[in-house]
Parts: structure tokens; C-alpha cells; sequence
């Protein structure tokens, strides 16, 4: 007997199902109104944030890349790629296949509607609940910040850009102000990053290696003498900038202890002895940033300020990024804490929250930029297009390659290219994968960027308001990240019917067929795209006494971060006499603390020797769906992927290939 006959699904999931088919399908008629994305050049006005409604239609360029290939596992192997098809709006080239190379340098973003970019808006909508919990105090235990603001883009497409919460919510006493008195979050406003002030210092140093003016394994004291002292003498420049120089974590005694102003707090960093032999150890060190400043403005004769400014913002049209941001801006910052050691009042609007970096005048190696999530997204870009963004190169091509290379291999899960963290799942949740690059601020900031998939996500709040005793803002890091890889779709191999395993719903889901009944071994295959995080995973279990108990299928269990590729499954069965018939499930469970993207299962076949008995491609094959949903499919409008039509394949009952 050949199975294909209907769907088993909660009805909200089918009702959802529908939802979703209309909202990627493509615009008829008028386009939809968008407030235009606020990405100005150089020498426009401002940022746009409340820039009039205007259709958006602007498309990135058509991609060419093609995807990487997966190392095939015992009993898997990469599904065939269905071609790159053109980019079209509603249509997503997916989640399963891995672009390599960078985006077209003539990328641009654009605001435009998660469907029309052809992703499903429904992880999203669910991100932007989630972070106006974490803002309200009433959670509890599950409030994390005041006021916070994120962008979310993919393929050049600004697919999410909101605020929620608070920029000022309490005064100089640590209460609550009255809240006519309070400051909303607002998706300008311009927050303290903290350590992501780091990730442009080391835009400064790509820039000099790409002019010749340094060189990556050259001793740091070749370019700055002083920094020879206390035996630091062979500490590379790649060694400050991947965090294996041996220095302490932080200057001691703290630079705003030092008397004498920034010249003699600026001598104490170069008197720091390490606490290892350079290239032995990984130690996260703010020091390793505060040696490498002191280098480029001895290079170059400018301050560290000046070349962020006159090497990056500027050209990348980021006028709303600055060290000591000017006095006019302090409407739209965000407040950070209150701070009595050193005491400096409160609560911190426009001064920079870390006293070290205060000490040094505001602008430091390892803290001091303020920045909006509109500015960053320029940045991001700019690094996903291979160092340019509308016609302005801040970094060479190859530049950007040592930003993206693992530099610590010998330091397992402290992965680090120049200045940027890799593969770091504790913040890029979903989006994690040896190529991701990103960092975090510790007033509750972070940023992800995914080559693999060319999108970003953008999170900025004042957790440290009004004091740093907050809980970790890592919950809403992850979150922030998950949802635009959930949003994703991931394209069969097969470009047939697919269903999703939704970690966010019950901790372990199922999909399940119906009993099949057969005299002799069975042949199970299908395609699969996984990512658990830390923990859990997809297996294919069976049952022979109609699921009363369960039982792993060797060889299925797929697992981990990364890998970014369909696996294709095949695996001999036997479905040996019973009377309640063969039942198979998918179960895919989502554990650990930092969870992935989840699972997709397509292109399910179960034969005999002789028969189909079983095809998940068929309009109504019987699968029943627990903590998975079918998915709708925007691939739909590119060009066929080769195989034969559901008509062909799912009329009456056939020989086995």
C-alpha cells in the first residue's frame, strides 16, 4: 500500500501555514508603504530616522556565490544543490546554502517587510515581544535593561529596526523618575558600545597593515620602543589584536587612579609586565587594546579618534559615531549608570562609562565609541561587501579576510580574527558558524555578522543603567540573532514540501508517519539541515507496537553549530512482522543554554524493494506534526529544481527507481 493521503498538524500551525504562503508571495499592485532606511553618505544630512514613508523596491545585486560543501558524516552525505536561481522579491536563497566570498560591493540596504525579503516574519515578531518584556521591571527576575534598540538585516534587507523601553528611566538616586520625566528608546538613539569600541581600533590596524605600515607578526616595540618594557619585547601586533599577548585583563592600579593626566596614564600602560610568554594563552585583555592605540598613533602621528573618523565614519556616512559625542546629541543618548568609584555622578549621558577609557580623555583602544544601530549597520555592510559600502573603500578586500581568519586555533572556543570574536555561540546564537565574526560591550551591546547567510543583527542597551549590577544581557543577545536565522528559510535540496522543528515550542518535537507495513527491508531516506547549538539535535527514531516505545535509528543522530549544508540520509530498515506496521518519527530536541536555529526535514521517502510506500513531497503525505510546522515555500517562484512534478510522483502507486 502506497501512503499519500493528508497532513496531521495542530490547526493554528495550518493557519499559520496560510498566513505565511500570502505574506512571501510576491507584491501585487501598489507596493507596500515603508519608511525609507536611513542610510545617508557622506555628505548627507543626519540620520533619517523618522524620514518619510516611501515604497521601497531596491533589490541587492543578483549573487553568484556558491555554497560550500559539508563534510559528509557516517550515513550522511550533502544534499545536491539546487543552483543559485535568481533573487527575486518573496524569494530567499536560504539557510542551507552557504554563500562564500563577499556580498557585491554595490550592496545597499533597504528597509522592506521580512516577507517581501522573503522570510518568515513570525520569529521576528516573536523577538520584538520578547524585548519589550526584558524592558519592563514588572518580569522580575526577567527584566534586563532599561531601554535597548536592534537592527536586524539580511541580504541587504532591513528586515526588522525597532526600540523598546527606556534611553533615561532613572535619576541620580537610582529610583524611578515619574515617567513624564523619563526618555524613551527610540531606533536613533546613540548608545555607549563599551567594548565594541575595540572592533574599530582594529579597523585602524587593518587599515595600516593594508598600507604597509605595519605588519601583523612584527614585534610591537618595533613601531613603539616603550612598549619593550617589563619584558614585552616580542609581543606581536597579532598577538594584541587575537588577545595572546600575555598582558592582565586590566591596567592595575585602574588608569583613573594614576595622577598626571593622559600622558603619564598612557606610561603606565608601557610599563605593564605580562603574565605569560606571548602566543601560551588567551586571556581577553582590555590592555592588549590600550597597547595597540598607543602603536597606531605613534604610526600614524593622529590620535586614535581622528583615525576612526577621518578612516571609517566619515566615508561609510556614519554621523552618528563619535568618541565624546558633542552636546547636542545628548537628547538622543542612551544613560548608563551612577558611578561612585570613581565618582563621577549621574546617571552618564555622553560620557563614556568605562573609567579607564575616561581617564584617557574619552577615547581609548577599548571603549569610548557611541553609536546607533542605523551607524553600525552601515559598518556591517560595509564588511559584508568586502571592506566598501556605496562607493567608499575603508579596507582592502584581503583586509577583510584577517578580520574573518581564526587566528586561535591553538585556543580552542576562543576563535578570533583581527579584533573580531569568532564562532561564538554564548551571543550569536543561530547565526554561530566558524565564519561569523562579532563582538559585545558590556553595557549590553552586541554585534553579529554572518557572511554565510550576509546578514547582521544589531543589539544596544544600557543594562549598566543605573548601576552594572544588571543581570546578562547574553538571554537577549542570543534571541536577537536565533530570530533572524529562524526567519531563514531553509530551501530543500529537492525544492519540495519541508517542516520545521520549532525549538521555541515544546522541548522536544516530533514528526511522525503513520504505520507502514511491509514483508521485507525497508529503505528510509531523506534530507536534513541542523542546528541544535550546544546541545540536542535531530534522530530518527522507530516503533514496531504502534508508539508505545521508541527506538533510535543508528546512524541518524545529527547534532552541533555551523555546518550550514542539507544532509542527505539513507538508511536500510527492517520492518520485520507486525501487526501494528512500521511507524518513523523525526525528534529533534533543543537543549543547553545557547540554543541554534533548529531543524528542517524534507524530502522524505520510505520504499521496498518494488515500491513507494511513503513520499513527503506528495500534496497530502500523513505526517503529524508536534513542535514542527510545515513551511511555506517563496523559492517557489524561481525556476524548478529539477525534479519531477507532485503530479508525477504522487498519482498512483509506483516502482521504486
Amino acid at each position: 500500500m502506497r501512503i499519500c493521503a493528508y497532513v496531521t498538524a495542530p490547526a493554528s500551525a495550518l493557519a499559520a501555514f496560510a498566513t505565511l504562503a500570502a505574506l512571501l508571495a510576491p507584491p501585487q499592485g501598489a507596493a507596500h508603504a515603508l519608511p525609507a532606511y536611513a542610510a545617508p553618505g557622506p555628505s548627507a544630512p543626519g540620520p533619517a530616522a523618522q524620514a518619510p514613508t516611501t515604497p521601497d523596491t531596491a533589490l541587492p545585486e543578483p549573487r553568484t556565490a556558491t555554497a560550500s560543501a559539508a563534510s559528509s558524516a557516517a550515513g550522511h552525505e550533502p544534499a545536491t544543490d539546487p543552483g543559485p536561481g535568481p533573487q527575486i522579491p518573496g524569494s530567499s536563497r536560504g539557510f542551507g546554502r552557504p554563500y562564500e566570498g563577499f556580498a557585491p560591493a554595490g550592496t545597499v540596504l533597504h528597509r522592506t517587510t521580512p516577507g517581501r525579503a522573503g522570510l518568515d516574519p513570525r520569529p521576528l515578531d516573536a523577538f520584538a515581544r520578547q524585548l519589550a518584556e526584558w524592558t519592563d521591571p514588572a518580569r522580575g527576575g526577567g527584566y534586563l535593561f532599561p531601554g535597548a534598540t536592534a537592527l536586524l538585516a539580511h541580504e541587504g534587507a532591513v528586515v526588522a529596526r525597532l526600540a523598546r523601553g527606556d534611553a533615561l528611566r532613572y535619576g541620580p538616586d537610582g529610583r524611578e523618575l515619574p515617567p513624564a520625566e523619563r526618555v524613551p528608546a527610540r531606533t536613533d538613539t546613540v548608545y555607549d558600545l563599551a567594548s565594541l569600541s575595540k572592533l574599530f581600533t582594529s579597523l585602524v590596524a587593518a587599515r595600516q597593515i593594508d598600507a604597509g605600515r605595519l605588519r601583523l607578526d612584527t614585534p610591537a616595540a618595533r613601531y613603539l620602543p616603550g612598549f619593550a618594557a617589563a619584558g614585552k619585547g616580542r609581543i606581536t601586533i597579532r598577538q594584541l589584536l587575537t588577545h595572546t599577548s600575555g598582558l592582565p585583563a586590566d591596567p592595575r592600579p585602574p588608569l583613573w587612579q594614576i595622577p598626571g593626566g593622559r600622558g603619564a596614564r598612557a606610561r603606565a600602560v608601557l610599563r605593564t609586565a605580562p603574565l605569560n610568554a606571548p602566543g601560551t594563552h588567551y586571556r581577553y585583555s582590555d590592555l592588549n587594546m590600550l597597547s595597540m592605540q598607543l602603536v597606531l598613533e605613534k604610526v600614524t602621528g593622529k590620535r586614535l579618534d581622528r583615525l576612526v573618523r577621518e578612516g571609517i565614519t566619515e566615508p561609510l556616512g556614519m554621523t552618528d559615531t563619535a568618541y565624546n559625542p558633542p552636546r547636542s546629541w545628548l537628547p538622543r543618548i542612551a544613560a548608563t549608570s551612577n558611578q561612585r568609584l570613581p565618582d563621577r555622578g549621574g546617571p552618564l549621558r555622553g560620557s563614556v562609562h568605562d573609567a579607564n577609557a575616561w581617564a584617557m580623555g574619552g577615547v581609548a583602544g577599548h571603549a569610548g565609541v557611541f553609536s546607533t544601530v542605523d551607524d553600525l549597520a552601515l559598518l556591517a555592510q560595509a564588511l559584508l561587501n568586502g571592506g566598501a559600502y556605496r562607493g567608499h573603500r575603508v579596507l582592502s578586500r584581503h583586509a577583510v579576510t584577517l578580520l574573518e581568519r581564526d587566528y586561535n586555533r591553538r585556543f580552542p572556543r576562543h576563535d578570533h580574527g583581527l579584533g573580531f570574536e569568532l564562532n561564538q555561540p554564548w551571543y550569536m546564537g543561530g547565526l554561530t558558524s566558524p565564519r561569523t565574526l562579532g563582538h559585545t560591550g558590556f553595557t549590553g551591546t552586541s554585534l553579529v555578522i554572518d557572511p554565510a547567510s550576509r546578514s547582521f543583527a544589531i543589539l544596544l542597551t544600557n543594562r549598566v543603567h543605573p548601576d552594572d549590577t544588571t543581570p546578562s544581557t547574553n538571554p537577549a543577545r542570543v534571541a536577537a540573532a536565533t530570530a533572524l536565522a529562524r526567519s531563514i528559510p531553509a530551501r530543500p535540496p529537492g525544492g519540495g514540501r519541508s517542516w520545521y522543528a520549532d525549538p521555541g515550542g515544546e522541548a522536544a518535537g516530533t514528526l511522525t508517519t503513520p504505520a507502514v507495513h511491509a514483508d521485507g527491508p525497508l529503505t528510509v531516506s531523506y534530507d536534513a539541515l541542523v542546528d541544535s547549538g550546544a546541545e540536542g539535535g535531530l534522530v530518527l527514531e522507530r516503533s514496531t507496537d504502534g508508539g508505545d516505545t521508541w527506538h533510535a535509528v543508528a546512524g541518524t543522530e545529527s547534532s552541533g553549530h555551523g555546518g550550514r549544508a542539507w544532509q542527505h540520509v539513507r538508511v536500510p530498515l527492517d520492518a520485520g512482522p507486525s501487526r501494528a506496521g512500521l511507524r518513523l518519527r523525526w525528534r529533534f530536541t533543543a537543549a543547553g543554554p545557547w540554543e541554534g536555529r533548529g531543524a528542517d526535514v524534507a524530502g522524505v521517502r520510505v520504499t521496498d524493494a518494488t515500491r513507494v510506500l511513503l513520499e513527503s513531497d506528495c500534496p497530502h503525505a500523513p505526517l503529524t506534526a508536534h513542535g514542527w510546522r510545515p513551511l511555506a515555500r517563496p523559492w517557489l517562484l524561481a525556476p524548478d529544481a529539477g525534479r519531477t512534478s507532485d503530479a508525477v510522483r504522487c498519482g498512483a502507486a509506483h516502482a521504486a527507481p
